[in-house]
């Protein structure tokens, strides 16, 4: 499809990275996404079994890495890039850029419990998605609508959830501590059109190569095995 100009909140040096030094630049170890932190896996988790799809609803920084990297997950059968923690009225890009309407850049993830568990999905967002230590940023981006949450369905998905962040903050897995949000999920918000599979689109851009084509690097030599080099697409859905 034809994406049209984006009016982002970005940081302008995102913007003219590539032009000025080159992607290859902006993709070297001193600039871009964090590398990963090897975690174990949660030791609460949902037992792989057959049943109905599944959803998870994470918030970690841009929707646009975090859409990328969980659309390369085995067993991810969609990812919605959207908005959580506020009103349906509110839920608009320049609106949730400000930093005022309680939403979240968030993404809605889609899968088989029979290939992966709700538990693995956290395990991915925490080590290789985002830094969940950082509070209301993430990388350049700064602001509440950039914080990172997880945003439970149930009471299952709370106590994993909450169970798993105890575990990682025992374990000194992280340096500080996770200050990730658990809040109920109230509502999830697909985002407009041109922000679906933007990085599928878009991977040369100076933002997408500094910032998120590098946590699909880091996903796919953290997590082999679960891996897909072929990614599904919100755009598909």
């Amino acid at each position: 499809m034809t994406l049209p100009t984006v009016r982002w909140s970005k940081p302008l040096m995102g913007l003219f990275a590539s032009a000025a030094l080159g992607v290859a630049f902006w993709r070297s170890p001193l600039y871009g996404a964090e590398p990963p932190v090897v975690i174990a896996a949660p030791a609460i988790d949902n037992a792989k079994a057959e049943g109905a799809p599944q959803t998870a609803v994470l918030a970690g920084g841009c929707f646009w890495g975090v859409q990328g990297v969980f659309e390369h997950v085995r067993g991810v059968k969609n990812v919605v890039a959207g908005y959580a923690g506020g009103d349906k009225a509110t839920a608009q890009y320049e609106t949730v850029s400000s930093g005022t309407t309680g939403h979240a850049e968030s993404v809605k993830i889609t899968f088989d419990p029979e290939a992966i568990t709700y538990g693995q999905i956290l395990q991915i967002a925490f080590s290789v998605v985002h830094d969940p230590t950082q509070l209301n940023r993430q990388g350049p981006d700064v602001g509440s609508q950039y914080r990172s949450a997880i945003f439970y369905a149930d009471e299952t998905q709370k106590h994993i959830a909450e169970a798993y962040i105890s575990q990682l903050d025992r374990s000194h897995a992280f340096p500080r501590a996770i200050v990730t949000r658990l809040d109920p999920l109230k509502g999830f918000f697909p985002a407009e059109d041109y922000h679906q599979d933007y990085l599928i689109h878009n991977p040369s851009a100076a933002y997408i190569a500094m910032y998120d084509i590098p946590k699909i690097d880091n996903f796919k030599r953290t997590f082999p095995e679960l891996y897909s080099g072929r990614p599904v697409l919100a755009s598909a859905r």
